[in-house]
């Protein structure tokens, strides 16, 4: 799967190996925050540089909308 493999490799160049984590417990410590950033805030290019989140078309009141 294309998509699948595409975000391995965002994962891996974004999150993994971004930089040096002192252990693989702080780096998977990690991983629920940049999936946070990645599904919310990074613009992707397949998308037109919006956010997937934003394909799911929320209205303002849906309680996905409020996160940090």
């Amino acid at each position: 799967n294309g998509k699948a493999e595409r975000f391995i490799q965002t994962a891996l160049r974004e999150w993994a190996y971004a930089c040096a984590y002192p252990s693989s417990e702080h780096r998977k410590a990690h991983l629920p925050s940049w999936t946070h950033m990645y599904n919310w805030h990074r613009p992707h290019g397949s998308l037109k540089s919006k956010t997937p989140i934003s394909r799911l078309g929320l209205s303002r009141d849906n309680l996905l909308r409020i996160h940090s």
